[in-house]
């Protein structure tokens, strides 16, 4: 992922700043505050800001004064117990804030997650980069023939590098025609003086969605860990699942109690419904029992059995 000049000394001038302050800081996140974690080709993740650590969530639980005089083990065990239990509100109190770049169609997927302040890149005010995604081949899929929004195996080599080809070709034409529909360069500059150039929010609707946008994100700790269950997931996406996964090694800096409670109920855990929950109390029982005898569908039986490894 490539960092320009001024970028780079955007994120070192902000970087070697710091600030005197009473509020809790995790050393471990203020480490990698405003570094980019790569994702993708062009894409990135960065932690901008921050409010919280776990002893804040813990602190809300027990609407206490500070951190007292609790243990670290019984801290991982009340923060275990709330997000078991869902006590969703002592993670509220925590919040951060990131500066994603990501393409287009990704960013789509994403803002549909209402529980978040965000603020995007304007093409309406600025010249859009010249930057936009191309998948590898291994991620070249055919369209799956049990999941309407999934993928099924990868296309062939021959066939992969055709696709490839055409979607670089159609992102490289639609971007020259943008230039030349903005008739400016990037400082905004006029290009031509003999023709006028066509208004920046009309010359942008001709680019394609593979094209990279940036954006603010800010949400707090209980809405991050409903968003990462989520896109975290083997079934997301690949272009977004990458983009959770970088934030979790965020989410592993910065409060690492919730991340460790996170991976256990959320990520490695499973959550039954009455009638799985009865198939397996039968199980257990020693009983047998097959589909049509379980009162679930085909599609809730094979996902209980895959949750079982049966």
């Amino acid at each position: 992922m490539p960092i320009k000049p001024e970028e780079k000394a955007e994120i070192e001038s902000a970087r070697s700043q710091s600030a005197q302050t009473r509020r809790a800081t995790v050393p471990a996140l203020e480490e990698v505050l405003f570094t980019p974690m790569p994702v993708l080709d062009h894409g990135f993740v960065r932690v901008i800001d921050y409010m919280g650590d776990d002893s804040a969530v813990v602190q809300a639980a027990r609407v206490s004064y500070g951190k007292g005089t609790k243990r670290v083990n019984e801290d991982r065990g009340l923060i275990q117990y709330l997000l078991r239990h869902r006590h969703t509100t002592p993670f509220e109190m925590c919040e951060i804030k990131y500066h994603v770049k990501l393409p287009i169609f990704v960013a789509r997927q994403w803002i549909r997650h209402r529980t978040a302040n965000v603020n995007e890149y304007s093409g309406r005010y600025s010249i859009l980069d010249n930057e936009f995604y191309l998948p590898t081949p291994e991620h070249l899929a055919v369209q799956s023939t049990s999941n309407r929004q999934g993928r099924g195996d990868s296309l062939p080599p021959d066939e992969a590098a055709r696709v490839l080809d055409l979607l670089r070709e159609d992102a490289m034409r639609s971007y020259r025609d943008y230039a030349y529909m903005l008739n400016e360069d990037e400082s905004g500059k006029t290009v031509d003086e003999s023709r006028s150039g066509l208004a920046r929010e009309l010359a942008r609707m001709n680019l394609s969605l593979n094209f990279y946008t940036q954006w603010y994100w800010k949400t707090d700790l209980h809405n991050l860990l409903n968003f990462l269950s989520l896109r975290a997931d083997a079934h997301a996406q690949y272009e977004i699942r990458v983009y959770a996964d970088a934030m979790i090694e965020t989410l592993d800096k910065w409060v690492p109690l919730v991340a460790e409670a996170f991976r256990q109920y959320r990520i490695g855990g499973a959550q039954l419904s009455a009638s799985a929950l009865t198939v397996v109390k039968k199980m257990i029982a020693g009983e047998y029992i097959d589909q049509p005898a379980s009162g679930m569908s085909k599609r809730e039986w094979s996902e209980l059995m895959a949750v079982l490894g049966r």
